[in-house]
């Protein structure tokens, strides 16, 4: 999928998306990690451990679901105001082939930012032992724009940012 060419509302984007993931819950117990912030674009890798796999020793589809949320939901962050967030109003997922490899890579890409409704294209990729990528999600999801309702994991993490510069 090409990307598209986004200008961000917010220059500090990428440090605010790094602070928001790096604060939640669910991200620290997910494990991915950030690997591309472009305006409108976000790449996300997840490496295989066992407790992410399912009966056939797989990465489980809610973990590939969680993984297409987070790239579409962080692409959607890219281009929204400092002072405001993003919720997922919904996303429809195709899973088409088994979540078999030594890491899953998540790619989501902006097709259409609005004043307050995104809509962005997530795609899941298995990366193989040969290191060829295997598509194994497409997904498509819509994002809200929070206005003036920061990000709360971003906001404290700016704030213990500040305490320790000062």
């Amino acid at each position: 999928m090409t990307k598209t060419h986004f200008e961000p509302r917010n220059p500090d984007y990428a440090d605010l998306i790094r602070d928001s993931y790096n604060n939640t819950g669910f991200g620290k117990t997910l494990g991915a990690e950030l690997t591309v912030i472009e305006p409108g674009y976000v790449e996300m890798e997840l490496p295989f451990r066992p407790e992410l796999s399912q009966h056939h020793g797989f990465f489980q589809g809610g973990v590939i679901g969680a993984l297409a949320d987070y790239v579409g939901g962080y692409a959607t962050y890219t281009l929204i105001e400092e002072n405001d967030s993003i919720l997922t109003v919904e996303y429809k997922i195709n899973m088409m082939a088994p979540g078999a490899g030594k890491k899953l890579i998540g790619k989501g890409t902006v097709l259409r930012a609005g004043r307050r409704v995104t809509i962005a294209r997530m795609d899941v990729y298995a990366l193989q032992n040969d290191n060829s990528e295997v598509h194994i999600a497409a997904a498509q999801g819509t994002f809200m724009r929070m206005e003036n309702k920061p990000d709360v994991a971003a906001t404290i993490a700016k704030i213990q940012k500040t305490r320790i510069e000062n």
